[in-house]
């Protein structure tokens, strides 16, 4: 099964005390990036949440944003540091003293100096935390999952196409091959015959050796064989394999790249050079999807 690197997740989820939006958004990447926008109180959380997308998700660039809104108060704590508060208790008396200025020293004024009266948000539980975060992140993951293969399907579509394409162009290249030493062959007897007339007799034999020495260097037998091959491959990683290997699939593509710079190099026929510059668009054309593919 074919998946893509793009794709988008959405989910939403409560838990009773706050509500949760988790979205996803993947593009191409030659390795795993996974980076994570959430409020900071829940960071304990940010590995065990990116483990839950690794598990769909082998390769690509994929960006989440968790966004946490408290619908109870029940969340933080306020805290009292008696420490302070004496602190300042003793030296506003101090000043008071010193200074000689009337006035009370009130609790309103006590409770509004810093740090004696503090809201600390309330995380102690990070387990029902973590609980409540995985279930929207495991939603918008298979969502994002769920679009990546129906993408990956039609990727898989469109390169099986391209690849009966270039297959069907290697079988003309295969027939128009032993015509083009045969036409080689009566070129030469014919620039002979120019440049020596009718009165003298072509050496067959040396005609002959002379074909044999063109065909030797324009073969493409080899380049078509292994470039079919490497069709084949490609067709069978995608539809058989269970789960098919971008990296692997852009490495073969670079093979058929350079079996097919091969046989134009040494075709010397213009209609084979013709089909050698369709096959290396179609094989451009399946890198490019190729490198879609997780």
């Amino acid at each position: 099964m074919v998946k893509s690197m793009t794709g988008f997740g959405r989910a939403e989820y409560s838990d009773g005390k706050r509500n949760i939006i988790v979205e996803m958004k993947a593009v191409n990447h030659r390795y795993s990036d996974i980076s994570m926008k959430m409020p900071r109180r829940y960071s304990f959380a940010e590995e065990k949440l990116k483990s839950i997308v690794k598990g769909v998700a082998r390769r690509g660039k994929i960006d989440v944003s968790i966004l946490v809104e408290n619908i109870t108060e029940d969340d933080t704590t306020v805290k009292l540091n008696t420490m302070a508060a004496k602190q300042y208790y003793d030296n506003l008396k101090e000043l008071k003293g010193m200074f000689e200025v009337n006035g009370d020293i009130t609790l309103q004024m006590l409770a509004s100096m810093p740090d004696v009266l503090k809201a600390v948000p309330d995380v102690e539980d990070e387990e029902e935390i973590l609980k409540s975060l995985s279930i929207p992140v495991a939603q918008a993951a298979e969502k994002l999952n769920e679009m990546r293969i129906v993408e990956g399907a039609k990727l898989a579509e469109d390169i099986i196409h391209r690849g009966g394409l270039i297959l069907s162009m290697v079988k003309e290249i295969e027939q128009r091959s032993p015509a083009v030493v045969s036409e080689y062959t009566n070129r030469l007897k014919e620039r002979i015959q120019d440049l020596l007339g009718n009165t003298v007799e072509i050496p067959e034999d040396r005609i002959l050796v002379e074909a044999a020495i063109f065909a030797d260097k324009c073969s493409v037998t080899e380049e078509l064989v292994r470039l079919n091959s490497h069709i084949v491959q490609l067709e069978n990683i995608i539809t058989k394999s269970t789960q098919p290997d971008g990296k692997k699939l852009d490495f073969l593509v670079q093979e058929m790249n350079r079996e097919a710079n091969t046989i134009g190099s040494k075709a010397n026929d213009i209609t084979i050079t013709n089909y050698v510059l369709d096959i290396k668009s179609e094989i451009e054309k399946i890198r490019e999807q190729v490198q879609n593919i997780e």
